[in-house]
């Protein structure tokens, strides 16, 4: 007899299981992420309340003139606060965007109070007063400088440091006034009595600065940490440190090079609290340490600072102009199809933004080294945001409108770089909503009960189903150790890949999922009992249950799997974990329906024990049958 029309072979669907398991699992052994014995390379990505540590949660409010957050705002701001998280030194930090107006921080392990990160970017414009390369020594010096400023875009200018784009070349990027602005251009004017000149800096010489020579007193705190650091260097280290009035040459002192040593096993934390002189004159504090600072610890505009710029340490004086002052920043094409990045400032800051380049085009007040200037021989300005140099441009002139940085840019670069100032001028503000901080021992505790609540779930499901289907509950047992195979190796791909972390809210999502496939089940066997009950032998029924119950599968699962979608794109935090396991979960089990339970049904329905009432769990449809038989009355047997 030939099967019903649209019944497939049991074999093929199976083997086509099969091949998805074997991928599946070649993933999780084998993919890119895979690392370390066999036990390591199946442990999911466990969230924060699993395995302990601290969560953020900041809403974004306004920009600082008034307007809602754009997802451009968003994203700048999500990659400065990773920045700023990534300077804790911890591993397998995550922040991501959620919603139009929320970031969220996980720092897995580690409780942290990380209120400050979701603080404003901080935008400073600083004269470039020192630079020395890598290795302590004074680095190469710009060409001498001449009373006559150069032209605009003279030279080939290089980037900037590794947060902005690094054109090529060998000259720093000049700073000249917009064609449009009726500036000055290249030209150095005689400053007008009338022009806002700076006054000198008050403070010491950058060049040669003591730990005592800070004019205002050190809080106790940074005192007290000053003290922990002098002795986890040593008193030898410490007092070279201190009198050390420039760079030293490593070479012509070796004796100094070894007390210096200790220096370069601080971590960014300790070296931020170390004063000016020292984080720029010890050479063997370097730039890897610099730049992994926590942002605050050159966040004071009215401090000279030290920050790195494609590995020279440049001595910085304090800032005159800030990110506020900035009115905005656009990349363009100037007349020579060469890619620029205009400026316009506010009223007040023009004018602080004039009195600076002023100083830096004469060399007045604070007076920057031969080693700081650049090739036309003029002084640079850094543009610092937190603790990086995103551009340093020479000023080619006073400038008293819209100006430019000009450079080897092309459009991208150019367009990161006016992404970031502009960004500086208009930072996204932002309101701390939750911090979570979760001990290890919590959070194992938070694994095991989850585990446990899934482990009783399934036990539950299954005990029923061998009480009420008997045979038929094997097939439950089966489908749900498949499902939750399918689900665990789908958990750690797509936390190597995604970066999906299973929360405690997942797992409560994979428990719920469990009651839909126990109602496909259920859908199943009991349109099988009821094709019986027609008259139908039970290997012709079953092919016809699955027919009539598969559209009512599908439909249930398709609710519950917008519901999860819906729930997924609406809600944040802990519920879109819950929404993304349940719709995995789900999903996969549809796969189980297709491939495994319809198939293996059809193959127990060709067996002798699915014919006893006792054994298959169709007793109370089976004997209906046969006691119809028992009568002489031919009982109704429809064959497909």
């Amino acid at each position: 007899m030939a099967p019903p029309q649209g019944q497939m072979r049991p074999g093929r669907q199976l083997a086509v299981l099969g091949f998805i398991f074997v991928v599946l699992y070649l993933l999780v052994f084998f993919s890119g992420g895979a690392s370390g014995g066999w036990k390591d390379r199946l442990e999911p990505r466990l969230g924060l309340d699993l395995v302990g540590g601290t969560r953020l949660t900041l809403e974004a409010t306004n920009t600082v003139d008034g307007k809602p957050p754009t997802a451009a705002n968003l994203e700048e701001a999500r990659q400065i606060i990773e920045n700023r998280v990534n300077a804790f030194g911890v591993a397998e930090a995550e922040v991501v965007t959620e919603g139009n107006r929320n970031i969220v921080i996980s720092l897995p392990g580690q409780n942290r109070d990380l209120t400050d990160v979701g603080e404003a970017a901080e935008l400073r414009f600083r004269k470039v007063l020192k630079a020395t390369d890598g290795s302590g020594a004074a680095a190469a010096p710009a060409p001498t400088a001449s009373a006559t400023p150069a032209p605009s875009g003279s030279a080939t200018p290089t980037s900037s440091g590794s947060a902005t784009p690094k054109p090529s070349g060998s000259a720093s990027p000049k700073v000249t006034s917009s064609p449009s602005a009726g500036g000055q251009g290249g030209m150095a004017p005689t400053p007008s009595a009338s022009a806002a000149a700076p006054t000198p800096s008050a403070t010491p010489s950058a060049a040669a600065p003591s730990p005592s020579a800070s004019a205002e007193p050190v809080p106790q705190s940074v005192e007290q940490q000053r003290k922990a650091i002098e002795q986890k260097v040593g008193a030898a280290a410490w007092a070279a440190a201190s009198g050390l009035q420039a760079p030293a040459d490593l070479t012509a002192d070796p004796s100094l090079a070894d007390k210096l040593k200790p220096f370069g096993t601080l971590s960014p934390q300790e070296v931020a609290v170390l004063p000016v002189g020292m984080q720029f004159n010890v050479p063997t504090i370097t730039c890897a340490q610099l730049d992994d600072r926590p942002a605050a610890s050159i966040k004071d505009e009215n401090q000279q600072a030290v920050a790195c710029e494609s590995g020279a340490k440049y001595l910085l004086d304090k800032a005159k102009v800030l990110g506020t002052d900035v009115k905005n920043a656009s990349a363009q094409l100037d007349q020579t199809s060469s890619w620029v990045v205009s400026l316009n400032f506010t009223g007040k800051g023009q004018e602080k933004w004039t009195a600076l380049t002023r100083e830096a085009f004469t060399n007045e007040g604070q007076a920057c080294d031969q080693t700081a200037l650049g090739s036309d021989g003029k002084c640079r300005v850094a543009v610092v945001l937190d603790n990086e140099i995103v551009s340093s441009p020479e000023i080619q002139g006073v400038l008293t409108g819209d100006s430019q940085i000009t450079g080897s840019f092309d459009n991208k670069s150019a367009n990161a770089l006016a992404s970031q100032l502009r960004y500086g001028a208009l930072p996204v503000t932002f309101e701390p909503q939750e911090q979570q901080n979760v001990t290890a021992t919590l959070g194992d505790s938070h694994l095991k009960a989850g585990l446990l609540a899934a482990g009783i779930g399934m036990l539950l499901v299954i005990i029923y189903s061998f009480f009420y289907y008997r045979l038929l509950g094997s097939v439950i047992f089966l489908s749900l150790v498949l499902s939750a195979l399918l689900v665990f190796g789908a958990l750690v791909v797509l936390g190597r890949s995604i970066g999906f972390t299973l929360t405690l809210a997942g797992i409560a999502g994979m428990i719920v999922s469990l009651g839909v496939a126990a109602d496909s089940f259920v859908i199943y066997f009991e349109r099988l009992k009821d094709e019986i009950r027609e008259g139908r032998s039970p290997r012709s029924a079953v092919p016809r249950a699955w027919v009539r119950a598969r559209r009512t599968i599908i439909s249930a699962n398709a609710i519950t799997l917008m519901s999860a979608v819906v729930l997924y794109i609406v809600s944040v935090g802990a519920v879109k974990g819950f929404a993304f396991a349940l719709g995995l979960a789900t999903v996969l089990d549809l796969v189980v329906v297709f491939l495994f339970r319809h198939p293996i049904m059809t193959m127990f329905a060709r067996t002798r024990a699915f014919l006893s009432p006792r054994v298959s769990g169709l007793g109370r449809a089976l004997p209906a049958r046969s006691a119809e038989a028992g009568t002489g009355r031919n009982p109704r047997v429809k064959e497909a």
